[in-house]
Formats: structure tokens, C-alpha cells, sequence
């Protein structure tokens, strides 16, 4: 024991308070009960009571320590500029964020595939709704027939709805297309080529186009206009010359 005292003697240092920066005190007083908590009243197995204590022993050090350390005029926030290097490195951050990035976009899979069974469902529902309805009308109208077939009704109102019905889809349709027009492909063509009409027989004589023999131009007809060759057209003027001639030429070269 006197050992220990010794070494203990040796290892403690007088210094100022300013490099020990030690504090020891008890919990700060509960604004609630107005009184300091008695740590003989804690569980330590109840680990919200042992928290609250660590916390408010920490409070009762901090308003402790700070006018302290004002009154000897060391600064007590961090700078700006002040640069901490993280407890967990840069690997391990960008594993964290690649991690919450693809739970997020797994969410988001799940709310749009979500959406997509909501509205193919409600599309199912919507076509079954036509259906029963048609099914309901066409059984409304079979009926009608058999009993104006069976004589228990003479009147024909159910041929006039399926008519006035069939001739309002008509309009419909008409409506529709005099209103949206020919696309752009068929007005290009229609400027090109024009908006069609009779072809077969166009090209037919009439009784006037046969009488009307204003434009007929005999040069031309019997082939003597200008320009044109003599007898036989174009053969004649590639023609080659006769024997005699040939010999005649050659003479007169030399």
C-alpha cells in the first residue's frame, strides 16, 4: 500500500485547471420535481432513468465549465473554418449512400408498380362494367322480340333505340371525320397528284376533240419540219455511202 501511494504521488501533476479541464459534480437539478435526483433512487437496469442521469450530470458540468472558461477568455465554439475528419471513412460513407439510394429506388419500384395494379384493376373493372351493360341490353332486347313473337306486345320501340342508336354512332363517326380531315401524307399527295377522279377512258376521242383539227401541223405529221431528216429520219443521215461513192471520194482526196 505505501508502494502505491508513492507511485501515485509520482504520477500526479500540479496543474492548472485550464489543462486538466476535470469536473465533478452531481446531476443538475430536475425542473420538473425541482430537486436534484438522488442517484440512490435510480435503477440501473431501467436504461431510460440511467440516461436522463448521465444527461443532466453532463448539463451540471457544462454550466460549470463555461463561465470558467469565459472568465479566463478561451473561446468555446468551433470556428468556421474548423475541419474534423470523420470517424467512418470515405468507403464506408459512399456504401452507406449506395445503400439508401437503392432502398429508395426499390421504394419507388414498389409505389409504381403499386399505381399500375391500381390502375389496371380499375381499367378491369371499368370493361366489366361495359360488358354487363351490353349483356344486360342485348338480353333487353331478346325479350322485347319474344314477346312481340309470342303476340303479348305489338310495338316495335326496341328496332327504333337500336336504330336511332346505330344511326347516332354513324354521325358520330362522320362527325368525327369531317372534323379531324385528311392527315398530312394525303393533302402532300392530293397537291401532287392531284384529287383523283375517272382515269379509265380519259384520254378517249369525242365527237369535238374529232372534228377540232386546229393544232394539226402538217410539217410535223408527215415529218418535214426543220431539223428533220430526209427520207428514212434519223437511219438516213447514218447511212453509209455506196461503193462508187467511197471510190469517188477517195479520188478526190488524192
Amino acid at each position: 500500500q505505501g508502494g502505491l501511494k508513492q507511485c501515485l504521488a509520482e504520477f500526479r501533476q500540479q496543474l492548472a485547471w485550464v489543462e486538466r479541464l476535470d469536473v465533478t459534480l452531481g446531476p443538475v437539478v430536475d425542473p420538473v420535481s425541482q430537486s436534484a435526483s438522488n442517484t440512490d433512487a435510480i435503477d440501473p437496469e431501467n436504461d431510460f432513468q440511467r440516461e436522463m442521469s448521465f444527461y443532466r450530470q453532463a448539463q451540471a458540468a457544462v454550466l460549470e465549465a463555461l463561465p470558467r472558461l469565459h472568465k479566463l477568455q478561451i473561446p468555446t465554439r468551433r470556428p468556421d473554418d474548423y475541419f474534423a475528419e470523420m470517424a467512418k471513412s470515405d468507403q464506408q460513407m459512399q456504401k452507406i449512400r449506395q445503400k439508401l439510394k437503392s432502398k429508395q429506388e426499390a421504394m419507388e419500384r414498389s409505389e409504381k408498380a403499386k399505381q399500375l395494379r391500381a390502375m389496371r384493376k380499375y381499367g378491369k373493372k371499368v370493361q366489366t362494367e361495359i360488358l354487363q351493360r351490353r349483356q344486360k341490353e342485348k338480353k333487353n332486347m331478346l325479350n322485347a322480340v319474344k314477346r312481340y313473337q309470342k303476340g303479348l306486345s305489338d310495338k316495335l320501340d326496341f328496332l327504333d333505340d337500336e336504330q336511332t342508336s346505330s344511326q347516332g354512332n354513324k354521325k358520330g363517326n362522320a362527325n368525327q371525320r369531317t372534323k379531324k380531315g385528311p392527315n398530312a401524307k394525303r393533302r402532300y399527295k392530293n397537291q401532287k397528284f392531284g384529287f383523283g377522279g375517272k382515269k379509265k377512258g380519259s384520254k378517249w376521242n369525242t365527237k369535238e376533240s374529232f372534228n377540232d383539227v386546229s393544232s394539226f401541223q402538217a410539217k410535223v405529221a408527215h415529218n418535214k419540219g426543220p431539223g428533220k431528216a430526209r427520207k428514212g429520219g434519223k437511219k438516213a443521215l447514218n447511212k453509209r455511202p455506196g461503193k462508187r461513192a467511197r471510190q469517188k471520194m477517195k479520188n478526190r482526196a488524192r
